[in-house]
């Protein structure tokens, strides 16, 4: 058997790592003799995951003689710890990311009522595309200097952000606080909160990563919910002010347990390396997260203001489908990690891509069509879909946060894994910021309507889909045998 290229590549029973990603990562995935991923359990047996050293470079490349055995907890008291802290960033940074739907509806409503809804969607757009975008320089700080300086700095933003969207009336107050200071301080905590799971996990991480996430989806269950009962009885300022006060709680949490393990690489800058993109496998994981977040997006901002359209539920309920959403969400951000470790991580993430574009096209859809032509006797059955759709989607949809981040992590070292991971969202920021608007433009070009939005969500898919497909057949062939 020979020994596989370099490239931090979690679950595979040994991966090497080098101090430079110039060799293809994963480059022998083909070679048909490798074992199976071992599970989160094997890896325990083992004792701990590994980076091997890598072969000689060829003379003259960066670094050729610095050869590194990179060695991974696999959990312990440090690395649960710092899955918490995680969990408790994406709680309250994704929990306010997955709240915008309330946010959208309720504003929409009240204090934005004479805006369209494409124009309201840029303010979430700002906020989506800042929330990735930051990320091109926050990577490569985390790799240089550790998270402890991005998690306060982005803390201080969020909290700002979080007690002044209690006091905003007009739409350009919107903008600045919830979208630039919001957004900002969201990828100054996400992006660190991702990373620093990597430097304890190998064989498991995609389990961690997971787990941490579902922190995301808890508080896009619990915001929301919170939310629609506070703000008949005591109004919107201090409604938010209520969920300002537990992301502050939550903050405290991932400012004392998120750190860093591993050393800076040796010679590494903070400066962007577009130059990855030249690897085909990285772009295209790049450009299939990129139609991923283009389509996630769409129903997390706008299934609350479809179902208020859709007059088949009542208001109270209306504002509970993105509660409903994000629950199915919270389980799905932490099942397919689990099961990516045993089954591979491209092979799961084909296969929920596949459950979200399915349920875009075979549940919303119908419905939202449905929903064109009000009929007493189509009012059960918009319900069902919606429902139905909520939870296959908000389960399916749960891979695009969790596993993402771990097929990222399998074309590179774990020493550039944060340069990989800001590179990619980098790309991925500016598909979110144009999502929400040319979705709000949909449904003005069909009348109200939301069919629209559906079939756009579910072809985002249909392209996702089709990139990681690629990869998966480029890395391994055709076999659905060979678990990657």
């Amino acid at each position: 058997m020979r020994t596989p290229s370099k490239g931090s590549t979690p679950g595979l029973n040994s991966t090497a790592a080098s101090p430079t990603p110039t060799a293809s990562p994963a480059a022998s995935a083909t070679d048909k003799t490798w074992p199976p991923c071992p599970s989160p359990g094997s890896a325990s047996q083992a004792g701990q995951g590994k980076d091997e050293e890598s072969p000689p470079e060829a003379p003259g490349s960066p670094d050729s003689s610095d050869k590194v055995e990179v060695v991974y907890p696999e959990g312990g008291l440090q690395a649960w710890l710092v899955v918490l802290g995680s969990f408790s960033g994406m709680a309250a940074s994704f929990g306010y990311m997955n709240t915008i739907g309330i946010y959208a509806a309720y504003l929409k409503e009240h204090q934005l009522s004479q805006y369209s809804e494409s124009t309201i969607g840029w303010i979430f757009s700002i906020y989506i595309f800042l929330s990735f975008f930051c990320g091109l320089q926050i990577g490569p700080i985390f790799d240089a200097k550790g998270p402890k300086m991005l998690i306060m700095a982005g803390s201080v933003l969020m909290l700002l952000s979080a007690f002044l969207l209690a006091e905003c009336t007009e739409y350009w107050h919107f903008m600045i606080v919830f979208g630039v200071l919001g957004g900002t301080g969201t990828s100054l905590i996400f992006t660190p909160s991702v990373s620093a799971i990597g430097h304890f996990f190998m064989l498991g991480r995609a389990n961690a990563t997971g787990i941490a996430a579902a922190g995301g989806s808890l508080g896009g269950i619990i915001f929301p919910l919170m939310l629609q009962d506070l703000f008949p009885k005591v109004g919107w300022a201090w409604a938010i002010r209520a969920q300002a006060f537990i992301i502050l709680v939550l903050l405290i949490l991932a400012n004392l347990l998120i750190r860093s393990r591993l050393p800076p690489r040796a010679g590494g800058s903070v400066m962007p390396d577009f130059t990855i993109f030249r690897q085909p496998a990285f772009a295209l994981v790049a450009v299939g997260t990129y139609f991923l977040e283009w389509g996630l997006f769409i129903p997390i901002t706008y299934l609350t203001s479809y179902a208020l359209h859709s007059g088949a539920m009542s208001q109270t309920f209306a504002f509970q489908v993105i509660a409903i959403f994000n629950a199915g969400s919270c389980l799905g951000r932490w099942a397919p990690g689990y099961l990516a470790d045993k089954f591979g991580r491209y092979n799961t993430m084909i296969v929920t891509i596949f459950f979200c574009m399915s349920s875009s096209l075979a549940l919303w859809l119908p419905a939202t069509v449905l929903s064109t032509h009000p009929d007493a006797n189509n009012t059960k059955t918009i319900l069902a879909l919606t429902i139905a759709y909520s939870i296959l989607m908000g389960f399916a949809s749960g891979s695009n946060i969790s596993l993402t981040p771990v097929c990222v992590g399998m074309l590179c070292d774990t020493e550039e894994y944060g340069r990989y991971y800001a590179t990619c969202y980098t790309l991925v920021s500016f598909g979110t910021l144009t999502g929400v608007p040319i979705a709000g433009a949909i449904i003005q070009a069909s009348g109200g309507a939301y069919w629209g939005v559906a079939l756009w969500t579910g072809l985002c898919y249909v392209f996702a889909g089709s990139c990681f497909l690629t990869v998966r057949v480029m890395k391994v062939g055709w076999e659905w045998r060979e678990l990657y």
